[in-house]
């Protein structure tokens, strides 16, 4: 099996930013924007800010994992669980897709100026209260791309269910010039 780090490196373009190069070195690629599951739009401008929507850590255009996040030393559940390890990779997923979608919108990644805010949704077991660790994984990949402009406010939100089951959803916002 492939680690979600591995997989969201899939889709391959040359690198047209130096924010595209950072993720590069990563290892990582902008994927194409995901389809909207709904009635909405990936990402809108309002005055110098990019708001995005939700975004689920597609790979591919699949979710690589579903099910609540759990570190298995609580609840019950027979459904099917996410370690928090590795939803902290998916949400690293959704950051890079959720940087896609800025892309969609003002076309050149090097003109964000800062990460404003990001709010994290972990589907979580009703006991587990790691949220925090596991949107870790979109912070610190924007802050290893985005160097200084990728520090921000934060929310971690522990909910009950997402869309399609998925174990984890991130927005930002993003500043730009």
């Amino acid at each position: 099996m492939t680690t979600p780090q591995e997989t969201a490196s899939s889709a391959a373009a040359a690198p047209s930013s130096a924010v595209e190069q950072r993720l590069a070195e990563l290892g990582l690629t902008l994927p194409e924007v995901a389809a909207p599951v709904a009635a909405y739009v990936p990402a809108v401008i309002s005055g110098n800010h990019v708001y995005t929507s939700g975004q689920l850590p597609f790979i591919d255009g699949k979710l690589e994992a579903t099910g609540k996040v759990s570190a298995g030393t609580e609840g019950t559940s027979d459904e099917s669980t996410v370690s928090p390890e590795d939803a902290k990779a998916y949400a690293a997923v959704c950051a890079v897709n959720a940087l896609a979608a800025v892309k969609s919108v003002i076309g050149d990644l090097d003109r964000i100026t800062r990460i404003v805010k990001v709010v994290g949704f972990v589907s979580s077991d009703p006991s587990f209260t790691g949220q925090p660790g596991v949107i870790n994984g979109a912070s610190e990949l924007l802050g290893r791309v985005l160097g200084d402009a990728g520090q921000h406010a934060r929310s971690a939100v522990g909910v009950s269910v997402l869309p399609l089951d998925s174990p984890v959803e991130v927005e930002l916002i993003a500043e730009f010039s």
